[in-house]
């Protein structure tokens, strides 16, 4: 055997010039070409993990049979938190990998505000392990902000070993936007140390000179804007904007009519943060593909958000067209309008068999829930007079809260939730054996009738976070999820009535994404039985404590101001 017969980048070019026989064949499939939206007859050779051949016909000792089917390249998720998911990494892909995700850029700041660095090195074994390409930015803000307790640390010295990881393309969604508009000693460490390489932003509602200011940091992307003409002075100004629709998250019909195709160049698309149920309802990359068609989008448009102007902004060359010598991350569709994925190639291998193949990990975090005592009702109350109170009031599909004020209900010296005005208390307990703090507060918008909710998953420092209208049940709830190492709970005069444990950090589930999509039914249920409205409670919940995102929020504080990060109670 020659040198020439094994070097990869000779056995390329010798199967795609027709010299040699490809690896692989792809025969009779219809080729959507990202340059013109024209759908081209055609072959495609594969070479190891490589398209080699395009546009022509190719024969070669295995053969995939396309049958005149649609193909286009593998989706891009480019940004989510895989934690948010509720499983593991590898159950992650296995869930969506055959919606076609090829390729997911994820941010562990959560589970990496739980355990610190512990969990960067978990997600970057774990991303050399898989079959979909894991990428990972690493998590900028460790914690969020100076007014919550986290678990851990991270500067940028605890960030720099890892920067030149195979796997690592930057840093993550820099969340602190204060901290960079002022100049803050340890955001200006985290920018220099990445100048040069990619820097997610998050920058809700920012516009005018704020944004300049903070877009000459290096920051070149953004997943939070939630109205077109926000979004279209963003990308005016260089960003290429992540249209995003998670769980809770859903800002496709406000920002759709923005993603033409002469805008495409600039917007992708993200979920940030989506659980298997609605994966398993709706869809994760294809939905959001599907969902832009449906609202008037041109299938060309949509699908270079979904692949290559997700790849180009990410430095990701080698993907986000089916061409010679890119990725061979290929989506076969039975429509291209409504996106109906049958059959995926990751890396040049059909995804089942490759999925069957991998090793998997242990992961880290588990007993990473300690209160430093058990809660009681006491705890859960709010003294005082109830007039012109603060209340957080929910706008659904967003993660800003309202900053409302409101005469609530007294009753000896103490204030107490008002469920016939939609008014209930919150209350976010420390969980990382640092402190006992708790902040109380209350909140509009849950339709919570009876009975108390409560989550360790709360974002971003994921402290025990609870939603109730009697202070019994906020106890037991509270308790019950230290009991079980983290998750979500129901309960109802003391009762606990469904619960989804959590054990991995607080976060993710050691059990199949199945499991976890059953819970989530239970738990559905068992919310919409005491009048709780929302679709998805309580990932709206965890969503409560994250103090960077305006404009009324609750961390184990207090309530904080949002517009001048400062604590009011």
């Amino acid at each position: 055997m020659n040198a020439e017969s094994t070097d990869p980048i000779a056995r390329r070019i010798r199967q795609g010039s027709g010299q040699a026989p490809p690896d692989l064949v792809i025969r009779d499939v219809r080729l959507f070409d990202l340059v013109t939206g024209a759908l081209l007859p055609t072959d495609i050779a594969i070479c190891g993990d490589t398209i080699v051949g395009t546009l022509d016909r190719y024969d070669g000792p295995a053969v995939i049979e396309g049958r005149g089917r649609v193909v286009v390249p593998g989706f891009i998720d480019t940004h989510l938190h895989i934690e948010s998911s509720l499983v593991t990494p590898f159950e992650f892909e296995r869930c969506v990998l055959p919606h076609g995700v090829t390729t997911a850029i994820c941010d562990p700041h959560e589970m990496a505000n739980v355990l610190g660095a512990a969990a960067l090195r978990y997600f970057l074994e774990a991303a050399t392990r898989m079959v979909m390409d894991l990428r990972v930015n690493l998590s900028s803000c460790v914690p969020s902000s100076a007014v919550e307790t986290s678990g851990a640390v991270l500067g940028a010295d605890a960030l720099a070993p890892f920067m030149d990881h195979p796997k690592v393309i930057g840093l993550a969604e820099f969340m602190n936007m204060p901290g960079v508009l002022n100049c803050e000693a340890d955001c200006l460490d985290k920018l220099r140390a990445f100048a040069g390489r990619h820097i997610d932003g998050h920058a809700p509602l920012m516009g005018g000179k704020a944004l300049n200011g903070y877009l000459s940091a290096g920051i070149s992307t953004d997943h939070e804007a939630t109205r077109a003409e926000e979004a279209l002075e963003k990308i005016r100004k260089g960003m290429t904007i992540l249209i995003r629709e998670g769980s809770v998250c859903k800002d496709l019909a406000a920002l759709a009519p923005l993603l033409t195709v002469e805008t495409s160049p600039f917007l992708a698309f993200c979920t940030d943060d989506r659980n298997p149920l609605e994966i398993a309802h709706e869809g994760h990359i294809d939905f959001l593909i599907r969902s832009a068609i449906a609202r008037g989008v041109a299938p060309l448009a949509a699908y270079r958000a979904a692949s290559l102007t997700a790849a180009r902004a990410f430095g990701l060359t080698d993907r986000g067209l089916l061409a010679p010598g890119k990725r061979a991350d290929i989506v076969f569709l039975d429509d291209l309008e409504g996106c109906r994925v049958s059959e995926v190639l990751a890396g040049g291998r059909p995804v089942g068999p490759a999925l069957a193949g991998r090793r998997t990990i242990e992961p880290p975090g588990y007993g990473s829930v300690r209160l430093q005592r058990p809660v009681t009702a006491e705890d859960f109350v709010v003294p005082g007079a109830g007039a012109g109170r603060p209340v957080m009031g929910i706008v659904p599909g967003q993660i800003i809260t309202e900053f409302l004020t409101m005469d609530l209900p007294e009753r000896d010296g103490q204030v107490t939730a008002d469920p016939a005005r939609d008014v209930a208390k919150v209350a976010v307990v420390a969980r990382h054996g640092l402190n006992g703090n708790i902040g109380r507060g209350f909140v509009r918008g849950f339709g919570l009738r009876r009975g108390a909710l409560a989550s360790s998953v709360g974002h971003d420092a994921h402290n025990l976070c609870v939603v109730g209208t009697d202070d019994a049940d906020m106890a037991v709830a509270i308790n019950r999820l230290a009991a079980i190492g983290g998750g979500f709970v129901v309960v109802v005069d003391g009762a606990v009535q469904a619960e989804l444990q959590l054990p991995i950090a607080g976060l993710m589930s050691d059990a199949p994404f199945e499991t976890v999509r059953a819970g989530l039914e239970a738990l559905r249920g068992a919310t919409r039985a005491i009048g709780v409205t929302l679709e998805e409670p309580f990932l709206q919940l965890a969503f409560l404590p994250l103090p960077v995102v305006p404009h009324l929020k609750i961390t184990d504080h207090g309530l904080v101001d949002v517009r001048r990060m400062a604590v009011i109670g």
